[in-house]
């Protein structure tokens, strides 16, 4: 039976917590805890006298004290440990500091801060959080899972940590994301924390610096691949549909090829989407459809250079194939717009390297027939930006400084309003700064990144520097589909996400004005999408719900808001 419980509302007072726990049992459970804010009643019931200091505060004084602690921390990496310390001991606390300082904050909890904190992990790990499922307990999961504190969980993000953001193998350290992400659940769309649940697949870690840690605190393997992973993964999917059978699964950081085959192997198995395929894919095509709109020339028009094609490429390039179709495209127009790379250069007709999902974007060698190249093997970025007249320049690569200066100048030259997303995380993974693009465009660019970067100056103006951060997409989505009980996720769910962002864009009332909002409206563009998610849900016959003119009214009753209610005490 669960510890503690949240009464309805009556027509005489508010809601309350009802819970059967007192003393430091109480104090110790971050979902409860209200540290010097419980009030002298409370402290009465509780047994709390002794346990807390005196001093009887409130909500607004616990976020300035936390803040005044925060702001003395001189490391990005400081303030995330500080931050998740936070969370493990007053999860209210911890949404209420962000909700009042979201801008400042969300590179705190999440990129990039995040990238060292997963490198870091077994220095700062104290508390448990979420789920580390290892492969030697892989005949355990179903026990795993099935104590009462999990009773409520609605909704899941895994990873097996193989690809953490452009920095490569973390083992169980990639339990940072899991948790990052659903604190932005919480944070941007206020998913109720105790409806999430991060979950790492620990299969072992490549990473031999990890191996040879002695305070590593994940398996230390070799990583399991081939078809005991594969069977790992099942395992693991199926006790949770016996669990949950409702229950939303998100897939992050897994390795491209694994990323691509999991979400085509079970997305119409259950309610599930990966973030790094159709997040990044959704907020890259948001972003572009407002840069679209501010340079000037439609979608139809504009030639895409794609500068990596993993599992995040393929998926930012197909989605934007489908709006160009939806702009009046044919499939084998559309096609045309697009030169993609991968490791070895323009994925080409009997190129090297070239995997299956690349293949619907390889160039035919007459495309190419007659180009003036560089060198004599391989077609670079530079050949293609030089010969194809590149319009837009995105980067999914974490290959720092990518896109260099004569390439950029060269795209400048061609194109009055060169549209170009460096979107690699962390920061030292970007293929440029947005200080250089805009430096050696004249200001033209319209740049787009996906970690943040400070405003820069441009002839005595700053210009605000968009964030294409994920996180504009998937807390609103996974509300969406929560409210909606969908039971699957649907392309058109992704692609009304999409349109739902893109028409927050303050760029479409004035081209001068910032691609996205800022990070400061994230709540208000969560539920907007949300909304919109839930409604194509229910136009697909996907969705559980079936009257459209409650849907506002439900969103609203469903999201949790980081405010203390009075408890009273189940005996």
């Amino acid at each position: 039976m669960p510890a503690s419980e949240l009464s309805k509302p009556t027509a005489a007072a508010g809601p309350v917590v009802r819970t059967r726990l007192s003393g430091i049992d109480l104090l110790l459970d971050p979902a409860l805890n209200k540290g010097t804010a419980f009030t002298e009643e409370e402290r009465d019931l509780f047994e709390l006298h002794g346990l807390v200091p005196p001093h009887v505060g409130t909500l607004e004084d616990q976020r300035l004290r936390r803040k005044m602690v925060l702001d003395s921390r001189p490391t990005a990496f400081g303030k995330y440990s500080n931050m998740r310390d936070l969370q493990d001991s007053d999860e209210t606390l911890f949404y209420s500091l962000i909700a009042h300082n979201i801008e400042e904050l969300l590179p705190v909890v999440y990129t990039p801060a995040v990238g060292e904190g997963c490198q870091r992990f077994s220095e700062i790990w104290r508390k448990p959080r979420g789920l580390f499922i290892s492969y030697p307990n892989r005949n355990r999961i179903d026990q795993i899972l099935s104590h009462a504190r999990y009773e409520d969980v609605r909704c899941i993000v895994v990873s097996d940590g193989e690809r953490i953001l452009g920095l490569g193998d973390q083992g169980a350290g990639g339990m940072g994301i899991p948790i990052g992400k659903m604190a932005l659940y919480t944070a941007l769309a206020g998913i109720p924390p105790e409806h999430c649940l991060p979950v790492l697949l620990d299969v072992g870690t490549d990473n031999q610096a990890l191996l040879d840690d002695p305070i590593y605190i994940g398996w230390q393997h070799k990583r399991v691949r081939g078809q005991e992973y594969d069977d790992f993964v099942e395992t693991f999917v199926r006790a949770i549909e016996r669990r949950w059978p409702n229950i939303l699964l998100q897939w992050e950081d897994f390795a491209g090829a694994n990323a691509a085959r999991l979400l085509e192997r079970y997305r119409d198995q259950l309610c599930t989407f990966n973030d790094d395929i159709q997040g990044t894919a959704a907020i890259t095509t948001a972003t572009l459809l407002a840069a679209v709109n501010a340079a000037g020339p439609p979608l139809k028009e504009q030639t895409i250079a794609l500068f990596g094609s993993g599992a995040a490429g393929v998926g930012i390039a197909n989605l934007l194939m489908t709006a160009m179709q939806a702009a009046g495209l044919s499939e084998e127009q559309a096609r045309k717009r697009f030169y993609v790379f991968n490791r070895y250069g323009l994925v080409i007709e009997g190129g090297q390297g070239t995997r299956p999902s690349q293949l619907p974007f390889a160039r035919k060698r007459a495309d190419v027939a007659g180009w003036q190249l560089s060198g004599a093997q391989d077609i670079s970025l530079l050949d293609v930006v030089r010969n194809a007249k590149v319009t837009v320049l995105a980067g999914v690569s974490a290959q720092a400084g990518a896109f260099t200066e004569e390439i950029v100048r060269e795209m400048a030259r061609q194109t009055p309003r060169p549209i170009i997303f460096p979107l690699s995380n962390p920061t030292s993974c970007a293929e440029a700064t947005p200080g250089d693009l805009l430096r050696w465009t004249d200001g033209r660019a319209l740049v787009g990144t996906g970690s943040p970067f400070a405003p820069v100056e441009v002839n005595g103006k700053l210009i605000r520097i968009a964030q294409v951060n994920n996180s504009y997409i998937f807390p609103g989505l996974a509300l969406g589909i929560l409210v909606a009980h969908a039971g699957r996720v649907t392309d058109n769910m992704i692609m009304a996400a999409t349109k739902a962002l893109a028409l927050l864009s303050p760029a479409r009332e004035d081209s001068s004005k910032p691609l996205l909002p800022p990070v400061s409206d994230s709540r208000r563009v969560g539920l907007y999408v949300a909304e919109a998610v839930a409604r194509q849900a229910m136009a697909d016959g996907v969705a559980q719900i079936e009257n459209p003119e409650t849907l506002q009214a439900q969103l609203r009753a469903y999201v949790w808001e980081p405010v203390y209610l009075p408890y009273e005490r189940i005996e």
